[in-house]
């Protein structure tokens, strides 16, 4: 693979055009606050009908799986049909499964909810293939980062209106889905009435039906020696980050004693720095490093916070109260809950401060392998390349959850934490060579 990543001097082309870029953004932040707030409760949700980790692991990979399934078709349909209208559609089906997921009275419903917002969920690949229509070879980093920055963003809103939503209801855990089923009501509208179309009729292709099956367009490209690489990078990666982003709320609940409100709380602080990586720094440094060398480091800083995070004291948070939990989740037994005769401030501390490498790696993978992905095509194949892109990282979404409940329950907390970060060690090798 040979991808010039030498840097050049300033022009027009360096510049992102905003005023493109924006309405985009818009979209697929208010899309994805309904997600961020679900994220850090669903494991507890579950645990409130008494699944078992491994349990919480399966419903973890239904909906990537959904999502692995539907993300390149919908991809390969922008292509053919435009983004618009697929995007709209596509976000319909995410309201219909956070609707029945605050209707939930049991794990099936849950499952449901997650199979039907998970298939929709592909629509990340049209979004990224907006951003690609709309950017240069130079500003394309920048341009995927602030889906990445949406994400971030998503992560500090979203986790704002869980918190405040829950402590307002007395920690129900309805209501929050009920709330995301309000914002991606308004993504409807707004995608519909205020986004327009960046893939013409004249840029559009007639590619084959075939193109449109997830395993059979990942393995096509994956047998391509100049995208292989990157999309098994970005699947290594991502079962990794993935897995720490499903099991950081059951570890924060096991080890630190850190409910619903607590972990929106801890996904406020990884929003916060996800943002100033993917909503400015990466830009920046796209162009004065080239994308190789951001890989390296965000592989470099992912592995160091999540074996700092693996190390986390087991000291429940000052307020903590054991009975109060076991009355919130319900006394099953199937999580373990923290001793509360030793509280303190260590554990938390500890977490946060590895939370800060963890974060920064997270943040820069991602739109720097889809940036290396879209110059090895045609831009009126963008769409299937970032569709076989997010294929790769819902296979990833999908395999760390089973392993990692599996070994969650096996093995201890800590367990899945050094599976992710001996697999980071490998890659930054491979990637060193």
């Amino acid at each position: 693979m040979s991808v010039s990543t030498t840097t050049a001097p300033a022009s027009a082309d360096d510049k992102l055009d905003f005023k493109r870029i924006f309405p985009i953004f818009a979209v697929v932040l208010v899309d994805l606050l309904g997600l961020t707030v679900i994220i850090p409760l669903l494991p507890l949700y579950a645990a409130t009908f008494q699944a078992s980790p491994l349990m919480i692991g399966l419903l973890g990979a239904a909906y990537p799986l959904m999502q692995f399934i539907a993300a390149p078709t919908l991809g390969w349909l922008s292509d053919r049909y435009g983004r618009k209208p697929i995007l709209v559609a596509s976000q319909l089906g995410t309201l219909a499964g956070f609707l029945l997921l605050g209707f939930a009275n049991g794990l099936v419903m849950l499952f449901l909810s997650r199979i039907i917002d998970g298939f929709s969920g592909g629509n990340i690949a049209t979004a990224q293939a907006m951003i690609a229509d709309s950017t240069t070879e130079r500003t394309r980093t920048q341009g995927l980062g602030l889906i990445g920055a949406a994400f971030g963003l998503g992560f500090i809103i979203g986790p704002i209106i869980a918190f405040a939503s829950l402590g307002l209801s007395g920690e129900n855990y309805r209501i929050p889905a009920f709330i995301a089923a309000g914002l991606s009501a308004l993504s409807v509208l707004l995608s519909a009435h205020w986004l327009r179309e960046t893939h013409g009729p004249a840029q559009r292709t007639t590619p084959s039906a075939g193109a449109a099956f997830a395993p059979g367009a990942l393995l096509r490209w994956l047998a391509s020696p100049r995208v292989g690489l990157l999309l098994a990078l970005m699947l290594a990666q991502q079962f990794a980050f993935g897995g720490f982003e499903q099991f950081l709320p059951l570890f924060n609940l096991s080890r630190l004693g850190l409910n619903g409100s607590g972990n929106a709380a801890a996904f406020i602080y990884v929003g916060l720095i996800v943002v100033a990586i993917q909503g400015g720094l990466i830009g920046r440094w796209s162009r004065r490093w080239g994308e190789r060398r951001l890989i390296a480091i965000g592989l470099a800083t992912l592995a160091l916070g999540l074996a700092l995070t693996a190390l986390t004291p087991a000291q429940a948070v000052p307020w903590y109260s054991r009975v109060a939990t076991e009355r919130e989740l319900g006394a099953s037994g199937a999580v373990a809950l923290p001793d509360d005769t030793n509280t303190g401030w260590l554990g938390l501390a500890w977490l946060l401060a590895a939370m800060v490498p963890a974060s920064i790696g997270g943040g820069l993978l991602s739109p720097s392998i889809n940036s290396l992905l879209t110059r090895q095509v045609v831009p009126q194949r963008r769409g299937e390349i970032l569709g076989a892109s997010a294929a790769a990282f819902s296979v990833a979404n999908v395999l760390a959850p089973l392993a990692g409940g599996a070994l969650f329950q096996a093995a201890g907390a800590s367990a899945p934490f050094w599976l992710w970060t001996a697999i980071l060690v490998v890659l930054l090798g491979l990637v060193a060579r």
